[in-house]
């Protein structure tokens, strides 16, 4: 009987531990079938090593490490942390070197500066790489893309514009489309969804997104309970509710807001359901990240904020010219929801920028108008199951496919 396939899979963040989840169970045929899949896959099996977090843990990850653990931003953030992320990498080091259990495979997903050194252990040891999620080369450190030439063997990138920059430097790309668009989508109408948050339907909502790494939550979660509280002094029928991502503990939520001195109650802590819940808000605070297009796919107006250290602010700023931080606004290519940076980010500019979305009926209309068109822009749906196809044509190709 043939050997179950075994994969190596690193994801550092929550996004990344979805959608390697979801890969997951595409590639052990949990999900439906997919035309033009190798017959030998569902006879084969597979088994998955590496580092991810609960999604990827209930699709039967055997865990190196925790991506919430690993899940920060920023150099003073990351050295704060480096013991822990040292631990995991030698651990999957470990891993591609093993003479017996050695991968047939490696998958890694965004999290570049870890993955991007993984990937030359990866090459080092003879296991091929595909590279699901591409790093932002195009925002932070372009020189990048050049080194990825020589460590990954196929490229898996989810925003259409990136395949050119990867062809470009010698990189085999895919384009496989986006996969929130199978992803995001709600079932309930707002009313019936308000009315199961115990929410006035009638009442204006308003949803707060801090982000889901340990850091960006104590830097946004402050001023966006700060500027809810604004809002909530001048229109007292005003309702919220904050999302927890599912990294992360409604305790920790809590204690960030006490440690920022808050005592009184918070807005609706929401875990579960979050597309239906932001899709049920009339406008939206979201940290920069999967959450911007997330809250884009289900068309709520919304703010973008994004606060770090001061001297990793400075360092990516040296390192980046784009116009934006915003993914609709990168997508759209021009500003079409607010950002609020730095030192812009605090509560008084939040709660001016959701009062305009809450009192100006055809701006917040124009910008619903702008987010369904780049909803257009990311291709079709099925993203998970290309790239589960992909994998297993790497798995079954005389030294790990396409090089």
């Amino acid at each position: 009987m043939t050997r179950p396939a075994r994969v190596l899979i690193v994801a550092g963040e929550a996004s990344g531990d979805l959608y390697g989840g979801l890969l997951m169970r595409a590639m052990q045929g949990e999900a439906p079938a997919a035309p033009g899949a190798p017959a030998a896959a569902a006879d084969r099996g597979v088994a998955f090593l590496g580092i991810g977090g609960e999604s990827m843990r209930a699709a039967g990850l055997a865990s190196l490490a925790d991506a919430s653990i690993l899940g920060v931003t920023g150099l003073v953030e990351v050295a704060a942390r480096f013991g822990a992320i040292w631990r995991a990498y030698r651990a999957a080091s470990r891993a591609l070197r093993d003479e017996e259990a050695r991968p047939d495979l490696a998958i890694l997903i965004d999290y570049p500066d870890f993955n991007l050194r993984l990937a030359a252990r990866a090459r080092a040891a003879g296991v091929p790489v595909l590279y699901f999620i591409s790093p932002q080369v195009w925002a932070w450190r372009r020189g990048r893309v050049r080194r990825m030439a020589g460590r990954v063997d196929r490229m898996l990138v989810i925003l259409p514009f990136e395949e050119a920059i990867y062809r470009a430097a010698g990189v085999p790309v895919t384009f496989v489309g986006h996969p929130l668009l199978d992803l995001v989508r709600t079932h309930r109408t707002r009313r019936q969804e308000r009315a199961r948050l115990g929410l006035d339907p009638d009442r204006p909502l308003v949803a707060l997104l801090p982000g889901s790494r340990r850091n960006e939550i104590a830097a946004h979660l402050p001023p966006l309970l700060d500027a809810f509280d604004r809002l909530r002094a001048e229109f007292r029928d005003l309702q919220g509710l904050l999302t927890v991502a599912p990294t992360r503990s409604e305790a920790e939520i809590r204690a960030v807001a006490e440690g920022a001195g808050r005592r009184g109650p918070l807005p609706l802590l929401v875990r579960d359901e979050r597309y239906e819940a932001v899709g049920a808000s009339d406008a939206a605070v979201v940290a920069s990240g999967t959450a911007t297009l997330e809250t884009a796919l289900l068309g709520v107006p919304m703010v973008i904020v994004y606060r770090m250290n001061p001297l990793t602010f400075a360092l990516a700023r040296r390192l980046s010219d784009l116009p934006h931080v915003g993914m609709p606004n990168l997508i759209a290519g021009r500003r079409i929801v607010p950002e609020l940076l730095q030192d812009e980010c605090r509560g008084d500019r939040i709660a001016a920028a959701l009062r305009a979305l809450l009192t100006d009926p055809p701006a917040a209309e124009a910008i619903r108008r702008d987010l369904q068109a780049v909803r257009g822009r990311l291709g079709e749906p099925g993203a998970i199951g290309r790239a589960s196809r992909i994998a297993w044509d790497m798995i079954a190709a005389p030294c790990g496919g396409a090089r």
